[in-house]
């Protein structure tokens, strides 16, 4: 399928030819087009020069995040307590964290292989990361104000109450049940604290990977012809202008 371009007298008419032997409609066709377009997905040198090593190191720092983000979440979900009504229905530490392994896979591969189309794709990943990233901060710190280990002691006191006099041994019992519980919440509120860090960290990643993935690809707009890569500089239409006079 070819796509052309006529211009007149303050008239642009665009000419399609499709495939008469495809299924596709026209309109997929031509997206289809587009998206192996030789100017979309052909490796630009220009762009690995200029994204130089940032993109890697932004993807690796990603990943650690994502990482940290799944194995902390996994510890408050399994400890009692711990975690909010909210991080119990939505699970939102493991997901968050899969996305965030997600972003930084992209921001590496936009580096090795940097095509248009995918560094195009990673900026446009890396803007919904922001996102991600100011609502995990949100849900994080929801979660750290609804921990509450309120049934651990519980027992005890309630024991001593009945029974005053049964155990002498029982005010210190009570008080060693109080250290641990004082403890199993400093922790708890501790690891919730590194989890907002963390996000605040991802969204200073995610927004330094869109900031350079639009420096790069305006650069490129703005740059000399690469005699090295003519093909990442050949036109998606075939302008043809028509002389009304003719």
């Amino acid at each position: 399928m070819s796509v052309s371009m006529t211009r007149a007298d303050g008239v642009t008419v665009l000419t399609l030819t499709s495939d008469p032997e495809s299924a596709c409609p026209p309109l997929c066709q031509i997206l289809k087009n587009l998206c192996y377009s030789p100017v979309l997905c052909s490796v630009s040198q220009h762009l690995r020069k200029v994204q130089t090593n940032s993109q890697s190191v932004l993807g690796t720092l990603q990943i650690m995040v994502g990482l940290l983000n799944v194995g902390l979440g996994a510890i408050l979900l399994c400890s009692a307590s711990a975690s909010g009504w909210q991080m119990d229905a939505t699970k939102f530490p493991l997901w968050l964290g899969g996305l965030f392994v997600f972003f930084g896979i992209i921001n590496i591969l936009s580096e090795k292989f940097p095509t248009p189309c995918l560094v195009i794709l990673n900026v446009i990943l890396n803007l919904a990361g922001v996102g991600f990233a100011i609502a995990a901060i949100v849900l994080y710190s929801i979660n750290i104000a609804d921990i509450d280990v309120w049934w651990m002691c519980r027992d005890d006191y309630s024991s001593r109450q009945l029974n005053p006099t049964v155990n002498p041994d029982w005010d210190r019992m009570i008080q060693k049940c109080l250290w641990g519980k004082a403890m199993v919440l400093n922790l708890s509120r501790g690891v919730n604290a590194v989890l907002i860090i963390l996000s605040a960290l991802e969204l200073c990643l995610v927004i330094s990977s869109v900031v350079m993935g639009i420096k790069a690809l305006r650069s490129k707009k703005g740059g000399s012809k690469n005699i090295d890569d003519p093909e990442g500089y050949k036109p998606l239409l075939d302008e043809v202008t028509s002389n009304p006079t003719a």
